[in-house]
C-alpha cells in the first residue's frame, strides 16, 4: 500500500513544481507542518518575527529574482504597434526639452542593456524614479537626478518608461510639470495607460521590447539630440548648483552631524555593487539623492505605497539570496529611527541566520524631527508626556545598537564622522554576523531648501 501523502506535502511539492526557492513566514499549527515539508523538498524556509515583514521579504525576492509564482508558462513578450512607435519618435525629435523617466517597470523588465543603448544613441537626458535607480548608473553623464525639479517642470516631452504618474511623480500635473507637457507612456499594463494624464502616445508592451523598437527606428534615421542645446545647459547648471549646496552641507564640521554629512561619508565607503535598502522620511529622501546605485535592481525602498516597515524584511530577503551565491554582494539597510521601529525585532532573524546585513539607523530622535535629551527632560517636568511631548518625538538617543548586540550581532553608537567611518569599515569587513550602526544626528537636521513642498504644505 502506498504511503499516505499529507496536505502539507502536497503544498510543498506544488510550490517546488512552481520553482519556489524561498519561503518566509511565522509558523504555528498547522503551518509548522507546511514549513517542515517545504524544507524536506529543498525549499529554504526563513522564519520571521512579524507576518508583515515576511510578506515584504517574499515580495522583494520576487522582484530581485524576476520570478513570479505561477503554474502557467511565461507569457509571450508583447510589442507596441509600429505606427505608435513612429509617432512617438516624431514627437521626441520635435521636442526642445525632452526627458526620459526610468521607472521600476524598466528594472523589472530587465531592460538595462537596451535602454543604455537607447539613451546613448539618442543623447537624451534621463531621470530615474526611486526604484528605477541603477537601471542605468546614477553617475551616467545623461542622468539629471540632481536637477530633478527643473527637469520635471520644464520638460516639454517625457518618455515614461515603466513609471507611474502617481504621488512619487506628483501625478504629472502642475505646478511640478508643464501643463502642456506631452507624455509618451510605455507600460505593460493597459489599465495604467492615461492614469492622471492622457498620453500623447501610448506604447503598450514589454518595456525592453518597446525600447528595442524605438532604438531600431532611431538607428534608421541616425537622429541624436544635441548635447549643446539650451536645455542641456540649463540642466547642467542646475546639477552643479545643487551639488554645490549638498557638498557644503556634507562638509559641515559641527556636531551633532546632519543628514548630508552622514550620507556623504557612507557613500565614500560603500562598494559599488552593494544592494541598498532604504526607508524613512528624510532618511529615504535625502539618501536617495546621495547614495548612488550603479547596478539594476540594487535599490529597494518604500516604493509606490510609501509603506514604512519594509526595510528589514527586504534586507533579509536580499541577504538570503546573496548568501546562496559564491560571491555575494553586501546588503546595506539604511533606516530612519522611526522606520526601524516597525520591524526592529527582525534583528533577531538576521542574527539567527547569520546574515551579514549592515543596518544603519540615522537617528534624529523622532519622525521627521525630534528633540535633544535635555529638552526631553525639561518637557517631562511640565507634566504628563502624553499631553506635552510633540507627537513626532521619539525617545532621544535610543540605543538601537544594543538591540542588535543583544542577539549576538555587532552594535555601534556613533556621534562623529571618525566613529562612523571606523564602524562602517569594520562592518564591511565582517561577513559572519549582522551589524547595526546607531548614528546620532542633529534632531533638527532637515533637507536642503526645496523649490516645491512635498505633495502638500504642512500647517505646522
Amino acid at each position: 500500500m502506498d504511503e499516505d501523502i499529507t496536505g502539507a506535502q502536497l503544498v510543498a511539492e506544488s510550490l517546488l513544481a512552481q520553482k519556489v526557492e524561498y519561503m518566509f513566514g511565522v509558523v504555528g499549527v498547522p503551518i509548522i507542518e507546511v514549513a517542515i515539508a517545504a524544507q524536506a523538498v529543498g525549499i529554504k524556509y526563513v522564519g520571521m518575527r512579524n507576518e508583515q515583514a515576511a510578506c515584504y521579504a517574499a515580495s522583494a525576492i520576487g522582484y530581485l529574482t524576476g520570478r513570479v509564482v505561477s503554474c502557467c508558462p511565461p507569457p509571450p513578450v508583447s510589442m507596441a504597434e509600429s505606427g505608435a512607435v513612429t509617432q512617438a519618435l516624431s514627437i521626441l525629435k520635435a521636442s526642445k526639452r525632452p526627458l526620459i523617466i526610468i521607472g521600476k517597470g524598466a528594472a523589472f523588465a530587465r531592460a538595462e542593456t537596451v535602454l543604455r543603448k537607447f539613451v546613448e544613441t539618442s543623447g537624451l537626458p534621463f531621470l530615474p524614479t526611486p526604484m528605477g535607480k541603477g537601471v542605468l548608473p546614477d553617475d551616467h553623464p545623461n542622468c539629471v537626478a540632481a536637477a530633478r525639479s527643473r527637469a520635471l517642470l520644464q520638460a516639454d516631452v517625457i518618455l515614461l518608461l515603466g513609471a507611474r504618474l502617481n504621488w512619487i511623480l506628483h501625478f504629472g500635473r502642475p505646478p511640478r510639470f508643464d501643463p502642456k507637457v506631452k507624455i509618451i507612456q510605455v507600460d505593460l499594463c493597459p489599465e495604467e495607460m492615461g492614469n492622471n494624464v492622457r498620453p500623447a502616445v501610448a506604447l503598450l508592451g514589454d518595456i525592453s521590447a518597446v525600447v528595442s523598437q524605438l532604438l531600431q527606428s532611431l538607428k534608421v534615421d541616425t537622429w541624436k539630440y544635441s548635447p549643446n542645446t539650451e536645455w542641456w545647459s540649463s540642466l547642467r547648471l542646475k546639477i552643479a548648483a545643487n551639488t554645490k549646496i549638498s557638498q557644503s552641507l556634507a562638509l559641515q564640521p559641527t556636531l551633532p552631524m546632519n543628514y548630508y554629512t552622514v550620507f556623504h561619508n557612507i557613500s565614500e565607503l560603500l562598494p559599488h555593487d552593494c544592494i541598498i535598502v532604504s526607508e524613512g522620511a528624510n532618511t529615504m529622501d535625502i539618501g536617495r539623492t546621495m547614495l548612488n546605485n550603479y547596478l539594476p535592481r540594487h535599490r529597494l525602498d518604500a516604493g509606490t505605497f510609501g509603506t514604512m516597515g519594509v526595510g528589514l524584511g527586504f534586507a533579509i530577503a536580499a541577504a538570503v539570496m546573496e548568501k546562496s551565491k559564491v560571491n555575494g554582494q553586501r546588503i546595506i539597510c539604511v533606516e530612519g529611527d522611526s522606520a526601524f521601529g516597525f520591524s526592529g525585532m527582525e534583528a533577531e532573524t538576521m542574527c539567527r541566520y547569520n546574515l551579514p546585513i549592515i543596518v544603519i539607523v540615522v537617528n534624529n530622535n523622532g519622525i521627521y524631527s525630534g528633540v535633544d535629551p535635555e529638552t526631553w527632560k525639561e518637557m517631562a517636568k511640565l507634566g504628563d508626556l502624553t499631553t506635552v511631548a510633540p507627537p513626532v518625538t521619539l525617545l532621544p538617543e535610543a540605543r538601537y545598537d544594543n538591540v542588535m548586540a543583544a542577539f549576538g550581532g555587532r552594535g555601534f553608537l556613533i556621534r562623529t564622522v571618525e566613529e562612523l567611518r571606523s564602524a562602517l569599515e569594520l562592518s564591511l569587513s565582517d561577513w559572519e554576523k549582522p551589524c547595526l550602526l546607531n548614528v546620532l544626528i542633529d534632531p533638527s537636521s532637515d533637507r536642503k531648501q526645496q523649490e516645491f513642498p512635498w505633495l502638500t504644505r504642512s500647517n505646522l
